[in-house]
């Protein structure tokens, strides 16, 4: 059952390495700031070093403060694979969603059926997390936009999305590794910084092997986006993500971005933002969590 279970870790962290890869870099890449394999080679090694250095508090949070008991392998693998199969179900229909909230709802729904208990004080303060950041995302979007307006940086201003998008490479392996490597410390089976760095070069590989035909995003289709509003949201978006991460909480990086973009957009004229795209990637976030939760319960029920 480790086996099991270390193999569906490592396949899940690899989805996210590819899964993440629009989020990250799809902009430098989209507005020509960087190629394709450039952006993939860089992003590949600031996620590893992200997931290895900086992912312990949120492995903690998910591995142990998640549930009111120890959890079991065959557990932690249901869990896994609830939450890698309805990733995969959203991905395979192009609605974004966050593997973060698909994770932890497929972590209630196997404990409510198999009757561990959870701890609902933690799951509450990551919801709050989780509504806080997209909307911090769209003012702090907002007033960047303007500021980076007043600069006048010019041409350089490629090389600041670029550099915007590898830290946020970085905040993707320190938030997101998570979801893979929580069961196997929450199970014992590898330390916080040992799971870290093996989710980590799982993600870097998945980056590297499924990332290409993934830079083009969705989310794009959100705002007619020029490079000082991509890089007012991708840096946003990376600030969020690891504001929350060093007080050991977890948060979307999908969401983060979409509310950075939309903020952004919202500086240029309300005009420029494809509201109905807006509400459809809501409905997506909604129906995550939705589907992870029934799914848990019933892949919960079978192996109680």
């Amino acid at each position: 059952m480790t086996v099991v279970l270390i193999g569906l870790a490592l396949a899940f962290a690899w989805s996210i390495g590819s899964h993440y890869t629009g989020a990250c870099m799809g902009m430098p890449y989209a507005l020509g700031a960087v190629r394709a394999r450039v952006a993939l080679g860089l992003m590949a090694p600031l996620a590893l070093i992200g997931a290895a250095t900086a992912s312990g508090k949120v492995a903690t949070t998910v591995g142990h403060k998640l549930i009111a008991a120890t959890p079991t392998r065959l557990g932690e693998v249901v869990v896994v694979t609830v939450a890698f199969g309805v990733t995969a179900t959203f991905n395979r229909v192009r609605v974004p969603t966050s593997t973060i909230q698909i994770l932890v709802f497929s972590i209630i729904g196997v404990s409510l059926a198999t009757g561990i208990g959870v701890n609902w004080g933690a799951i509450g303060h990551l919801v709050i997390v989780w509504a806080v950041a997209p909307v911090a995302a769209i003012f702090l979007g907002y007033l960047l936009t303007l500021g980076l307006d007043h600069l006048r940086l010019g041409e350089r201003i490629g090389a600041m999305l670029v550099a915007m998008g590898a830290v946020a490479a970085f905040a993707m392996g320190a938030n997101d590794v998570s979801n893979a490597s929580g069961a196997l410390v929450g199970t014992g089976t590898f330390s916080p910084l040992e799971a870290g760095a093996v989710g980590g070069a799982a993600i870097a590989l998945g980056v590297l092997t499924w990332g290409k035909p993934l830079l083009r995003r969705v989310a794009f289709e959100i705002i007619e986006v020029d490079r000082a509003m991509a890089t007012a949201a991708q840096l946003v978006q990376a600030a969020v993500v690891l504001a929350a991460v060093a007080f050991g909480f977890f948060t979307s990086m999908n969401q983060a971005l979409v509310g950075a973009m939309a903020g952004a957009g919202f500086a240029r004229g309300r005009e420029t933002v494809h509201l109905a795209t807006l509400f459809s990637i809501l409905q997506g976030w909604v129906l995550g969590p939705a589907l992870s939760i029934a799914a848990g319960y019933v892949f919960g029920l079978l192996v109680r």
